[in-house]
Parts: C-alpha cells; structure tokens; sequence
C-alpha cells in the first residue's frame, strides 16, 4: 500500500509542477532521443517557445561527473536492471531480492579515510553520500522503475525531479520493495528515500548543493537450510516446494536505519566558471562541506539459539550505534597555465556505541563506546596537457587514532584512434570498521574489543586500462595488503558437526602480507542485428594463510539479437547470458554480524547461470522480461551464494522503466 501512496504521490507532483513548458525537441543526432510530447507553440504573436532536447535533461554525480538521461535500451542496461540498479558481474545473489550478495570479486582499494559502521553484508542496497544524484531539468521528469520480486511484493524506484526557477532544482525520490521469498522465514524489504536539491545564484559566484536521505533495511533470518544434502541437493521433488526445506531457525530479524544531512556550498572569489571542468580560466573558490548521520545495525532473536552458542539472557536484542559529523573547509584554484590544485582541511567526529557495558568471564571490561575526533588535511591536483590527463590527491589524518592516509595518482592518455590508456597508484591507511574493534552482545561469544590490539590495514596497488572501441576494454590490478582483517569461525569439528559453526566466528587479523592480482578483459562483436558481449575476469591471491578466497575465473557471455520493428515504433533486444564461476572456498554468512566470514572447509562455485531475456523500448518506455536461471532443473542441485544458502529457482520476472515529462 505504501509503495501506491507514493506513486500517486509522485504523479500527482508532476501534474502540480506541470506548466505549459516548451515542447521536447527530437535531434537526429542525439544519442538517446524520443518522439516530442507536445509541437512547439507560440509564446505571443511572433515569438516561438524554445525546445528541449534530451540532453538538457542533466544528471550530476557527488564527483561532478554530468551526463544526461538515456532513454535507449542496450545491453548495459539489461546488465543494471535489477535491484541494485547497476552490473553485478562481481556478485553473487542470494535467494531473495533484497539479500545479501557474495563476492566474486574483491574492491581492497580505499577511498576514505574513516572505518565504518561494519555489517557489510547488508549495506550493498544503502546509498551513500556518492549515490546520491542531482539534477538540472527544465521542465519536471518522472522516472518509474517497477520490477516483480519473489512471492508475495514489487520492487519500485520513483523518481520526480522539477526546477522551481532555472537555478534551483529539487528532485524526490523513494526506492521501495518487499518480497516474501520462497524459503521458509525469508522476507526482505526496505525504503530508500531521498531529497537532494542544487542552487546557484545569478551571477553564477554561490552555488549550493543539498540531500537528505532516510533508510532502512529488514530481512528475516533463517541460518540457512539444515538438510541441504537429502532435501535440496538430492533433487527430491517433495521439496520442490522450497517453503518445505527445513531452516535452522524461524525467529530472528536484523536491521540497518540510517539518516544523513549533506551540504555543500562554495563561493567564487573571483572569476566565474564558463564550463563543468573549470579548467580554461582562472578562478578562486572557496568551499564548505557538511555531513551528519546515524546509524545502527540490530539483531534480534526472539529465544536464544545453539547456532550462535550460550546467550546471557533468553531473548536476543543486540544493537551497534554509529554517530558521525564531517566537515571539511577548501580552497580551490584554477589557473589555465598550471591547472587546478585544492587543498583542504576537516573535521572528523564520531560515536560508536552499545547500551551497557560488559565484564566476561575474566573479569576484564569490555567498553561500551568508542569516540572521538580526527583531523585530516588534504591536498588535489588535475591538469589537462594535450591528450594526456593527470590527478591525483592525498588526505593525511594529523590527529585521532582511526585514521592514517589515502593516496590516489593516475595518469590517462587520449589517442587520435579514440582509446584510452590509464595508470594510476594508490597507497591507504586506516583502522578497520567498527565492528572490528569493538562488539556486544547478549551472545556470550561476540563479544571483543580490538581497538587497542589491531593495526590499521595499508594497501598499496597499481592500476592499468586500456578502453578501445576496437580492441575492447581492459583493466588490471595488483594491491598488497597487510594487517588484512576478516572475521573467520575457530570452531572445532565436532562444532561444525553439530551445526554450532557460527558459534565461534570472531576477528582476527593477517600477520603475513597478502597480494592480490585482477585482470578483467570485456569486448563485444557484432555481426548484423547480432552481438555477443563477454566479460571475463581472472584473479590470483597470493597469501600464507587462506584469508581471502575468491574464484579464479568469472565469466558472463550474452548472446543476443536486437532490431527495430513495426516500423520503427518498438526496438526489440532477446538474448541469453550464460555466466560461470570456478569453484572456490566462498565465504560463509554470519547472519548475527550481518557479515561474511572466511571458510575453508566447502568449495562451491562451478556451476553455469542461464538467464533468457526480451527487451523493448516504445518511446520513453523499456520493457523487461526475464526467465532467470532456467537450467536450474537440469543442470544439478548444486548451486549455493554461500555455505547452506542456495541461489534461486528458476522465476519468470518482469517489470520496465519509464520516463514522462511535464
């Protein structure tokens, strides 16, 4: 019902905004372009309205980067049309929409400075300060993003975005979804909403940018299948009704809430900008970032479980608080000759926190909080010299005992040819997330507190690509890791016998450097209305211990047909994927820590996904249709996201995206 309350909403604001603008304006070479909604009208007698194209139609990341709203259909977008809204080629889904993802691939390279709340496992759907778009339209757009989940739900994105004068836009957005699932105790759901506004005055000197977002994500836990071998490996057809397969428990629940407040503003001091880049006039600007956010992270279990080991009390209600404000002061210089160079200075305060504190069975005190404040400097650089671009940046913690150092050079080279080749480098330093350092809860074995026993964890890597229209694209990276922290299960073998591995799951840190090898190649060949897309990844880790387990090779191939027909009224995209991973020791899921933990006991993997799909773009429209994992039936009962979780039936699912404009 929540889900109709919005779009009514949504659609509602459009007709309130509606004015009667100037008609949407068709370009021949406009690389996404769609029939006129209304044919220019005359303002007075002798004066025509102007028209729109689709690229006055703005989108602007947190980096600035600007694009404008594509409304063709291709493969990439096939790639992103699912619950994340974007490729998911390194992850591994569970059962549920709405669930955690495993990993296939690994991001070691740091790009802030501060740990974070921890419980990773449940932050894939949580939008950070980078997520968040903004816009710059000029009339009102509404996006519609509908998808069928799994028994029992829908999963809906909205989007209205409208300028109330040409230098303030406001956009409104709310990501919502629920889905029963269909294994026993398996319902997810969660709303995303955020408001995110740009203005600039009209000299163009102050500008600001503004969002406020409010989340929360829930799921149900069941501790995964407890009979896999005879009641779902087997094949046996009295489980083909998977709400039949027994589950290790029917009483726990987890969640993230989270709220944020960002601004940032700037003021010229002299020169206006004439373009995005401000790299072609001088200029001095002064700027001002803000960020405040809580979060927590809770368990709760109804009765106390052997699964997790002995409780201190019967019923479970465990909860980690995270409290943070940023600010950060810069000045920024441009210069056409020399190049922009910024430096900046910021404040870093944070609380993390449980309800009470704790003394085990040692008589030692476990702390309730952790708190403080970090002060960081910082300083980046950009310069555009021919075909060739450099940047590159450092922030350097000065005070405060999370943080250490971020690094980042690159260097890119533009050829006549239209590739591009790129280096970069990178070196991090920082504490690891929270949860690492300190934990509670009413079960007696999670409880730690690291802080003053950890290191930071340092990584340093180098990075190469090459993106060719000809050639295709490819990237490579190799990243030393030292202090590598994880949380992996002492459990003895007859724990793990007994069905108690998670009883024993705690954080430890590498001693031994780790280093870590990916290379991923993509490249599409096309023969008439035909083409076949392959991505392929390989990865080597070199390690003393098995710390961290990834498969050596991924691979997603999508063979595919796509045309206009009916004169042109619809294009048409069908096609099947086929991807594969090689067999490796995945990570197990800890649903009490909401995160994964390293095992080395199961190798999973080395099975194929068939996934069929239709596609069709009417005007502004693209239709999606989708027969996921359709070889599930014939091609074994093997296929696990994580030790006892298994990856979804095959589901016929379907939904579109929708653009109309006032």
């Amino acid at each position: 019902m929540r889900y109709l309350v919005v779009l009514l909403f949504i659609c509602n604001s459009a007709f309130f905004y509606g004015q009667d603008l100037p008609a949407l304006r068709v370009s021949e070479k406009d690389t996404a372009s769609f029939s006129p909604i209304q044919k220019p009208k005359p303002f007075s007698k002798g004066k025509v309205e102007p028209e729109f194209t689709i690229k006055d139609y703005k989108i602007i990341s947190y980096a600035r980067d600007t694009t404008f709203l594509d409304t063709t259909i291709s493969i990439q977008k096939e790639y992103k049309y699912n619950f994340l809204r974007k490729d998911n080629f390194e992850l591994m889904p569970f059962s549920n929409i709405g669930q955690p993802y495993n990993s296939l691939g690994v991001t070691v390279k740091q790009n802030t400075l501060y740990p974070s709340l921890g419980a990773e496992a449940k932050h894939f759907n949580y939008m950070e300060v980078e997520d968040i778009k903004y816009y710059r339209v000029p009339t009102p757009m509404t996006e519609l993003m509908f998808k069928t989940t799994l028994e029992q739900g829908q999963l809906l994105d909205a989007l209205l975005t409208f300028n109330m004068t040409p230098r303030l836009n406001i956009s409104l957005a709310y990501k919502g979804f629920r889905s029963l699932g269909k294994y026993q105790f398996n319902e997810a759901e969660s709303g995303n909403f955020r408001t995110s506004a740009t203005y600039e005055t009209k000299s163009g000197r102050y500008r600001l940018r503004t969002h406020i977002a409010a989340q929360d994500l829930l799921s149900e836990e069941n501790g995964g299948l407890s009979n896999k071998e005879l009641q779902f490996e087997s094949g046996n057809t009295s489980f083909t009704d998977r709400s039949r397969i027994d589950v290790n428990f029917t009483n726990a629940n987890n969640k993230v809430l989270g709220k944020r407040y960002f601004f940032e503003q700037e003021y010229d001091l002299f020169k206006k900008s004439k373009d995005t880049t401000r790299s072609r006039e001088n200029y001095l600007t002064l700027g001002h970032q803000f960020n405040y956010e809580t979060k927590y992270y809770q368990f709760s279990q109804t009765v106390q479980d052997d699964y997790f080991g002995d409780a201190f009390v019967s019923a479970i209600t465990d909860k980690a608080n995270l409290k943070t404000m940023y600010n950060q002061g810069y000045v920024e210089l441009g210069n056409k000759t020399l190049g922009i160079l910024k430096g900046n200075i910021a404040l870093y305060n944070y609380n993390y926190f449980f309800d009470s504190k704790l003394i085990n069975a040692s008589g030692e005190e476990i702390s309730n909080q952790l708190k403080g404040e970090e002060i960081t400097v910082g300083a980046q650089y950009g310069k555009t010299i021919g075909g060739f671009k450099l940047n590159g940046g450092i922030d350097y913690g000065v005070s405060g005992e999370l943080t250490g150092s971020v690094i980042n050079a690159a260097a890119s080279y533009q050829l006549k040819s239209g590739a591009k080749a790129t280096f970069g480098i990178n070196s991090s330093s920082k504490m690891p997330n929270f949860n690492y350092l300190l934990y509670q809860s009413d079960y007696v074995n999670y409880n730690w507190q690291n802080n003053e026993v950890f290191e930071k964890e340092r990584v340093n890597g180098l990075l190469l690509g090459l993106d060719s229209k000809l050639l295709g694209s490819l990237s490579a990276e190799y990243n030393i890791i030292d202090n590598y922290t994880y949380f992996t299960s002492t459990a003895s073998q007859e724990q793990i016998d007994a069905g108690e591995e998670n009883a024993a799951v705690s954080p430890f840190q590498e001693g031994n450097s780790v280093t870590y090898l990916k290379i991923k190649y993509n490249k599409e060949f096309k023969v008439g209305n035909f083409a076949l897309n392959n991505t392929v990844m390989y990865q080597q880790v070199d390690q003393t211990n098995n710390v961290l387990n990834v498969p050596q090779l991924v691979t997603r191939n999508t063979l595919y047909f796509s045309k206009d027909v009916f004169d042109r009224a619809m294009h048409l995209q069908t096609g099947v994927t086929f991807k594969y991973f090689t067999s490796y020791n995945m990570d197990a899921y800890n649903p009490l820590l909401g995160e994964f933990y390293i095992q080395n006991r199961e190798e999973l993997g080395g099975y194929p996904l068939l996934d069929f799909f239709i596609n069709a773009k009417v005007k502004q429209t693209r239709l999606f249709l989708k027969a996921e994992h359709f070889n599930s039936s014939f091609s074994g009962f093997n296929f696990y996201s994580a030790p006892n979780y298994p990856y979804r039936d095959f589901v016929i699912r379907f939904g579109l995206v929708w653009n109309f404009f006032s």
